[in-house]
């Protein structure tokens, strides 16, 4: 069998990311390389004698959503990969709906974030994406009070709408004079994290300044998020290894992890010398949520450094919460349109008929009425959802509604990315982007259930924040459209990101041309 060009072509591209990035791993890849050629015709993932699946997922890992997609589509929906010892690869790869209805509904209580999950995602600490029972209950309710109240969404929708009037819509003014090329998902990241921080802290970092600056507590989210996925790949001994002598990746967590603690103290710090030096009237007014939670420090039950770590907790998991999942779903939304212009054609339209004062800053009440808007903005998280996986793992053994048994030794992945492009839980045209699908006849939405739409998780943790992530997506939407067409160049090829976040590999180089 000779090696064809796409296969080396395929490998040797994430190999020099390897090498710059990991050289731990590159003497393995090496190894499995010839392996791969052998047994590529394989539909099933082969488990090697000590190495497990991993040769063949550290091969794609260019096209790895792609390629588990390919695989559940022959295998049933579900299929089994098995890592080295020590790693956290032993796991169901699966987007059966069923599974997705009993592991996150019918039987939650048997299916918590768990120890590992802590693990690798240790510095998120004690916030709502690790927590489980009493606490996770606590800071839901205390969040879902938060994300209901009037005086909070006011203030979310307002503070998206000073930052498009003031500095998106004024920048994409300048990019279309220049004609230069930009990109996008950077613009969209720099967006979010600005308004999500404004949220938070009720400070913006201004990191959509012209010159787009760095900043160094976005930086350290980038440098957070690309080691997260990595803790899921290497054996769990090693990371044990690097913890211990601070090495390698640990090392580069640590640097982020420090300028993450330190810009939220600061943040921490400012918030409570601004709210003591204010009436307990005012204070209580303050609507940024760091502000809320201060406020009710009795309420939590935590004093001194406890509290501070709850802040620092609790904040940054909102912060990672708000940033990366709406800019990633704005860009592939974007790059949607530019392929399907009827579709961005029909927006407009329906702007201008629902919001005929102003379409490009459209009311909240108007805002919701952009049914077929949102619409495309649930197909577009169909196809592109921005957390592309789920996993968990049974406290107690189980069987799965598909037949296979699991315990707590084996983790449970749920691919959101692969589930919306399965045609016997889509249908026939599962693969194309089209809107009308979550219409009904009398042009109503239509609703599918979140067993089968995982965009916004499912169960009890489905995400609290979907209300506000949708107002703020059409805010975005509309304040763009209506002054601006967002032009992918030619040749430019969309490829899904190896991250925790379905980000583009090469971001989204576009050209910004006003719209007459």
């Amino acid at each position: 069998m000779t090696p064809k060009m796409d296969d080396i072509s395929m490998f040797l591209l994430p190999l020099s990311l390897i090498h710059k990035h990991y050289p731990e791993l590159l003497l393995a890849f090496l190894s499995f390389f010839l392996l791969h050629l052998l047994y590529r015709r394989a539909q099933l993932p082969i488990n090697f004698p000590l190495f497990g699946a991993l040769p063949h997922l550290a091969l794609r890992c260019n096209h790895l959503h792609d390629w588990s997609t390919d695989l559940l589509r022959q295998n049933g929906y579900t299929c089994i990969f098995k890592g080295p010892a020590g790693t956290p690869i032993d796991f169901l790869l699966t987007c059966d709906p069923a599974n997705v209805g009993h592991v996150f509904t019918s039987n939650f209580a048997n299916y918590p974030k768990g120890k590992e999950f802590a693990v690798i995602f240790e510095v998120l600490g004690d916030g709502i994406f690790n927590a489980d029972y009493d606490s996770w209950a606590f800071q839901r309710r205390k969040v879902h009070l938060l994300m209901t109240n009037t005086k909070f969404r006011n203030f979310a929708y307002h503070s998206t709408k000073e930052k498009l009037e003031s500095c998106m819509l004024p920048l994409l003014g300048e990019l279309a004079k220049s004609g230069r090329v930009v990109d996008m998902q950077d613009v969209f990241l720099r967006l979010t994290f600005d308004i999500t921080s404004t949220f938070t802290f009720g400070f913006d970092p201004g990191c959509l300044a012209p010159d787009f600056p760095t900043v160094p507590f976005a930086k350290a989210m980038d440098e957070v998020e690309e080691i997260l996925f990595y803790r899921h790949v290497v054996p769990y001994q090693y990371l044990l290894l690097q913890q211990k002598y601070n090495f390698g990746t640990h090392k580069r967590m640590q640097m982020a992890w420090n300028i993450i603690d330190q810009v939220i103290a600061q943040y921490v710090a400012k918030r409570k010398e601004i709210l003591s030096s204010w009436s307990s009237e005012e204070s209580e007014r303050s609507a940024d949520l760091l502000s809320s939670y201060i406020v009710c420090q009795n309420e939590v039950g935590k004093q001194g450094e406890d509290f501070n770590k709850f802040l620092r907790d609790t904040t940054f998991n909102l912060m990672v919460a708000g940033r990366d999942t709406t800019s990633a779903a704005l860009t592939w939304f974007f790059y949607l349109l530019h392929k399907n212009p009827h579709v961005e054609e029909k927006i407009l339209q329906e702007l201008k008929v629902r919001a005929p004062t102003n379409p490009t800053f459209p009311s909240v009440a108007e805002i919701k009425q952009l049914v077929y808007l949102h619409a495309a903005l649930c197909e577009s998280l169909r196809l592109y959802p921005p957390v592309p996986f789920e996993h968990k793992a049974a406290r107690k053994p189980d069987i799965l509604p598909s037949g296979i048994p699991v315990n707590r030794r084996r983790r449970i992945m749920f691919s959101i990315y692969a589930m919306g492009r399965m045609d016997g839980i889509w249908g026939k045209d599962c693969l194309e982007f089209r809107p009308e699908r979550w219409l009904s006849e009398s042009g109503k939405l239509r609703h599918e259930p979140s067993y089968k739409f995982m965009a916004f998780n499912s169960g009890p943790r489905t995400c609290l924040g979907k209300d506000l992530a949708f107002t703020q997506m059409k805010a975005v939407v509309a304040a763009i459209l209506t002054r601006y067409r967002i032009e992918v160049v030619p040749g430019f090829v969309a490829r899904p990101k190896f991250s925790i976040i379905l980000h583009m590999q090469e971001g989204l180089k576009v050209r910004v041309k006003p719209r007459n």
